[in-house]
């Protein structure tokens, strides 16, 4: 039984952020290297675009307005895709056909988190986005999504119809933009480091050894 003190680990990500997605693999790659360290993980909402509507809009619209135009994006997202596939995961762009606003999407991955199932929820949402070109302003589709992980999905449409916990989640995306994160995925480590961008699993191991040897050591005094 480990007496270490366990490190405290907030990831602040958005579902419809391509790089999250490979930050998400990634950082489990960087647990999986330190099986020795405790960790609490909490997956923390960010709005990569928290000018869209709740209704949603057409993907062209949204590439349009963020890149100048469709076809802008092309080339940004061949790299995306390959770093996606380096990891052995699965972006296919031309799959999406309608971007969301993601509030829904962390409400769920909130309740989620109750059950011990957060990361479980936010996997399979990136997973409707990314791989699928699944439609995350659609409820039935949220429903489908937070059944398939184990929530209950009458429970979960009923809460969906409601404004529960919406004024929390978005208190919680606007404390990380007040504290400085601009980029996603960005890892918080003990409250204290942030490292921002996709690192490296290795890099990402590396933080978490150093992190909880120094709260350790300041337990310890």
């Amino acid at each position: 039984m480990s007496t270490l003190k366990p490190l405290r680990l907030d990831i602040v990500s958005d579902v419809v952020c391509p790089w999250c997605y490979i930050g998400k693999h990634r950082i489990e790659d960087a647990l999986k290297q330190v099986p020795d360290v405790p960790v609490e993980v909490h997956w923390r909402p960010f709005f990569l675009n928290n000018w869209i509507p709740r209704e949603g809009i057409s993907r062209d619209e949204y590439l349009t307005a963020k890149f100048g135009s469709v076809e802008a994006y092309k080339g940004i997202a061949g790299r995306v895709v390959a770093a996606a596939t380096e990891e052995g995961l699965s972006y296919r762009p031309e799959m999406v056909k309608r971007q969301p606003n993601t509030i829904d999407c962390h409400r769920l991955i909130h309740w989620a988190e109750a059950q011990g199932k957060a990361a479980e929820m936010k996997q399979r949402l990136m997973e409707l986005y990314f791989r699928d070109g699944g439609d995350l302003t659609d409820t039935n589709v949220l429903v489908q999504a937070a059944a398939d992980v184990g929530l209950d999905a009458d429970d979960v449409r009923r809460r969906l119809s409601t404004d529960e916990d919406v004024v929390l989640v978005s208190a919680q995306a606007q404390e990380a933009t007040e504290k400085g994160i601009s980029g996603v995925p960005t890892f918080v480590f003990a409250q204290k480091y942030a490292v921002s961008g996709a690192q490296p699993a290795e890099q990402l191991a590396r933080a978490i050894r150093q992190v909880s040897a120094e709260i350790n050591a300041e337990a310890a005094e």
